[in-house]
């Protein structure tokens, strides 16, 4: 799960880490109230969505005056801010946050992830912070440096001090100590997929703070930590995936023109990927699970043709857990209730298969049926065409 700018600054002050003061605001006038309020000479009007590379499009502006950042928050709120992350769609802006300014003597990285190559989180760092870390290791990998942390005990305190070092914070220790160990606590305690600030900027003043903030929670952790659903935002979601969801669905759309309705994770990426490989593009990945029933599967073919890029459907069900006829009851009864105009191709196999293939040949709606996931995909992608 993702969260807002302002909202990642509050989870990490919570845990000690220093970070300017903002007020997030929903309209042009209440973002002039709110740089009255800061009471400073400069502040960052920042346009708060999902997604980074924001100042380059056009959602950071540095404003002097309660005038100036009331124009600012108009020009934002309302509009459609497109990024290197969001895609050519974009985002609707509905929130900035005013900031107050602060005055940067450095900009440094620091974000904490698990790196799944050596089982165990892992803090990275950099002295070039304000861009993004993957062209930085792309140009530069030796400025970045990395300290892999004890799954249970966190980041060890030489450890700290040997990363504050090495982004030449000798003379600020016992700050950047606390912002170090401040985001470790917040990763380990939340179970977050992944805590990055950057920039963490040095201040003329010698202050150590976090200037920007991103993290997401690992969804699946989401039950030990109830509170956190309050920062949830459905309008940064996408609304077929929070309706799938509804229905204990798992669905990710994708840029493609065929939907996949698919069971288990490992047998949907099959599936896409030999898509691909016949020419085609899935638009989606969408697993109704090993034990879905004929209701769950009737509300994944909705949610499939609720998209209107998806030209075809594949359905491609290995029944295990889940019957065969099941899920050719579901498909025959969305493709009725929706009144199904595009091609469909059905491959079923494992348990009664027989009976599942049989109601969708007397089932009178214009599919077709293949015996293998090769041949699936090449009939779909074929018809498509």
């Amino acid at each position: 799960m993702k969260i807002h700018e302002f909202q990642a600054k509050e989870v990490l002050a919570r845990f000690g880490v220093p970070v300017p003061q903002g007020i997030p605001v929903e309209s042009a006038e209440a973002a002039a109230d709110a740089f009255r309020r800061l009471a400073a000479p400069v502040a960052v009007v920042k346009a708060q969505i999902h997604a980074g590379g924001r100042g380059k499009a056009g959602g950071v502006k540095l404003v002097r005056s309660a005038q100036e950042a009331e124009a600012a928050a108009r020009g934002m709120l309302g509009k459609v801010l497109v990024t290197y992350q969001t895609g050519p769609a974009g985002r609707e802006v509905k929130r900035v946050l005013v900031e107050k300014g602060s005055e940067i003597a450095r900009e440094l990285y620091l974000a904490m992830a698990v790196d799944r190559a050596v089982g165990a989180p892992v803090l990275i760092a950099s002295t070039e912070g304000g861009m993004e870390i993957e062209e930085v290791a792309r140009r530069n990998p030796a400025a970045i440096q990395r300290e892999i942390c004890h799954p249970v005990k966190g980041i060890l305190p030489f450890q700290v001090r040997r990363l504050a070092f090495d982004l030449g914070l000798g003379a600020q220790l016992k700050p950047a100590a606390a912002v170090i160990e401040g985001l470790s606590r917040a990763f380990f305690a939340l179970d977050c997929s992944i805590a990055e600030i950057n920039p963490l900027i040095v201040t003329k003043a010698g202050e150590v703070m976090a200037l920007d903030a991103k993290i997401n929670f690992d969804s699946n952790a989401l039950f030990r930590h109830k509170d956190l659903m309050a920062y949830r935002d459905l309008n940064e979601e996408d609304p077929k995936e929070i309706e799938a969801a509804h229905h204990n669905l798992n669905y990710i759309a994708l840029d493609g023109s065929i939907g996949c309705m698919v069971n288990g994770a490992g047998l949907a990426m099959a599936t896409m990927d030999t898509i691909q490989l016949k020419g085609g593009k899935p638009a989606n990945f969408l697993d109704v699970g090993g034990g879905a029933n004929k209701e769950q599967v009737t509300n994944a073919f909705k949610i499939l043709l609720s998209d209107r890029n998806v030209k075809g459907v594949l359905v491609n069900i290995f029944g295990g857990i889940m019957k065969c006829d099941t899920i050719a009851e579901g498909v025959i009864a969305a493709a009725r209730e929706v009144h199904l105009a595009v091609p469909l191709v059905v491959r079923l196999e494992g348990t009664n298969v027989e009976q599942g293939r049989r109601l969708l040949q007397e089932s009178g709606i214009r599919l077709q049926t293949a015996a293998s996931l090769d041949e699936a995909a090449e009939k779909i992608v074929a018809q498509v065409r």
